[in-house]
């Protein structure tokens, strides 16, 4: 684990031979006591370790001796496993902390919600039951916010001009050799500056390859006429309807959840409140988003986030009732509704009963949430960022000319495989998940294989998304999602059938970056990390512990419990030694 202190031995000094005459040593000088004693003995440096261990020895008997060394390696080879085995970058360097001289005028123009104070610049605007209502100020910014945003980040200071990329020499080199480490560990991803990410933000949106308009359809009286045709919430699209979605024209009108109302989130499934429907409208540029159901995960809050970052990215984190009333046992929410720098937004009236499901809509429909950002990044509820926004917009969508990006499994790149690995690990029934890869198969379905290239993977890694909010780019989460809520909520099973239906009909696919990429600016925390043996089984209960633990872990649980009896009973026997006195007295 990184930040771990180290042990280390306090140097001794030297110990020559003492000088002897007529076989007789001449008398000690008395030393001064140590400044650093140990366990206030006076006595300093090796002559107090040694006095220490001595009266140990001298209060234990031999057997306990042996139980405490035993209780003491368990607990060494506990850390050392659990080094190995948490997700965690010890070799990424820290975040850049920019501080970028910009006004509020600025940063409010880039996002007009947040200013470095805190507050909305942006007033007036209700909903209502037919539409959104907001102030003029607001509709004008949705069409020319991004120009005129380029032209204000060029006249004010950091001025950067760059006649050559600076990762340009930089070669891709995997994780280094770590014996404590053998499974997925991060590698090197070279990043640049802040204010470098912002002089090489694109001027212009993508281009939208054949898709320019891209609607939504609202319905109010929804009867299902198919067997597995999903939701009442994703429409009840049929087969015909599904196969229609994929015919791309210029102007498409596709099912993409929230069919029950005009606006996402107001009388729909997945309600939100008002006042935090009309805060996500207001968000523009850049929105960070998660999202925890059913008190699953814990909420992590970024690190080596920029200040420019903090005053013009959104950050939201959507929660359920119940994990907002777990929450509030632990954490103040203000009258603000952040923690950190999330701005917590509670939904009503969930879709479905399973909370896994309910998360793929913040996941995959961020764009019908937040019709007014350009760019999206979603990380999972269980994951630290320690990434700047802007650097991993540069380094994953800016440099490589792409609208979508997301990691490829680090083991798995078959669609066949993965099913199996989601059966045998009890990730959703096995009639289900059989069911909807043998209707891929009856699709056309492959494995995968080098014929695909440059596809490297038909598996992806979904707990990250970064993507420009583009037509296409829309279209293929808003089909994703359906095919998400027609069949399981294991999007990985799903993915590559959509993009490859896509990617047929027009020039556009998903980037798939490294794995270990992925790993480099996000974090995993465990969070049980160290229990006593009384408080076992409440950790294990814990989902989040019950879906990471290892079957290793019950062995060492196993070790440093039955030390630790064996310990404990040692000392409150008493010793023959004791009995034979009591005996003898008696």
């Amino acid at each position: 684990m990184s930040g771990g202190a180290s042990l280390g031995l306090r140097s001794s000094g030297s110990y020559g031979s003492l000088p002897q005459s007529n076989g007789q040593s001449p008398p000690l000088a008395a030393r001064k006591p140590g400044k650093m004693s140990l366990g206030g003995v006076g006595v300093g440096g090796r002559g107090g370790e040694r006095l220490l261990f001595a009266r140990i020895c001298k209060l234990t008997s031999r057997r306990r001796r042996m139980l405490l060394l035993l209780l003491v390696a368990a607990a060494v080879v506990f850390c050392f496993l659990f080094s190995s085995l948490v997700s965690k970058d010890e070799d990424a360097p820290p975040g850049i902390e920019t501080m970028l001289g910009f006004s509020d005028h600025v940063r409010s123009f880039v996002n007009p919600v947040w200013t470095s104070s805190g507050r909305s610049i942006i007033q007036g605007g209700s909903f209502s039951g037919n539409g959104l209502n907001t102030a003029s100020q607001t509709e004008k910014h949705s069409g020319s916010s991004h120009e005129e945003l380029r032209g204000l980040l060029r006249s004010f200071p950091p001025a950067v001009v760059l006649e050559h990329h600076p990762c340009e020499n930089f070669s891709f080199s995997p994780p280094p050799i770590d014996k404590k480490r053998t499974g997925p560990r991060p590698c090197t991803v070279c990043y640049v500056p802040v204010e470098q990410a912002l002089a090489l933000m694109p001027d212009a949106p993508s281009p939208s390859p054949v898709l320019r308009s891209l609607n939504y359809l609202f319905e109010d009286n929804l009867i299902s006429k198919e067997s597995n045709s999903g939701s009442l919430f994703g429409g009840y699209p049929s087969l015909e309807e599904r196969d229609k979605s994929y015919n791309i024209k210029d102007s498409m009108t596709v099912h993409c959840g929230f069919v029950r109302g005009k606006i996402p989130g107001v009388n729909t499934g997945f309600d939100i409140d008002e006042a935090d429907l009309f805060e996500m409208w207001q968000c523009r540029g850049i929105v960070v988003a998660s999202a925890i159901f059913g008190n699953y995960d814990i909420m992590q809050q970024a690190e080596n986030i920029s200040t420019f970052s903090k005053d013009t990215v959104c950050f939201f984190m959507f929660l359920d009732e119940e994990t907002e009333a777990a929450m509030k046992n632990t954490t103040a929410i203000d009258n603000t509704k952040r923690i950190g720098l999330w701005r917590v937004v509670v939904v009503h009236n969930l879709p479905y009963s399973d909370a896994r499901r309910n998360g793929k809509v913040p996941k995959l429909l961020l764009h019908r949430l937040f019709p007014n950002v350009r760019y999206s990044l979603w990380i999972d509820g269980k994951l630290k960022l320690v990434r700047d926004p802007y650097q991993l917009l540069e380094r994953f969508l800016w440099r490589k000319n792409v609208s979508f990006a997301i990691s490829r499994h680090y083991r798995r790149f078959d669609v066949f495989e993965e099913a199996e690995a989601n059966k045998v690990g009890g990730k959703y029934d096995n009639a289900s998940i059989d069911y909807q890869i043998g209707f891929y198969k009856r699709e056309g379905l492959t494995h995968y294989s080098s014929a695909k290239l440059p596809i490297t993977s038909d598996v992806p890694e979904g707990c990250v998304i970064m993507r420009e909010h583009i037509p296409i780019t829309n279209l293929f989460t808003c089909l994703w999602f359906n095919e998400v809520d027609r069949f399981t909520s294991r999007d990985q099973l799903s993915f590559s059938t959509v993009r490859d239906k896509i990617r047929t009909r027009v020039n556009w696919t998903a980037d798939m970056f490294l794995d270990c990429e992925r790993r480099n600016f996000v974090v995993q925390v465990i969070r049980c990390f160290f229990v006593m043996a009384s408080s076992l089984e409440t950790c294990l209960k814990d989902k989040f512990v019950r879906k990471t633990t290892h079957d290793l872990w019950w062995h060492i649980y196993a070790l440093i419990g039955t030390a630790l009896d064996l310990y404990f009973l040692e000392l409150v026997k008493p010793s023959s030694k004791n009995l034979e006195s009591t005996a003898a007295r008696r």
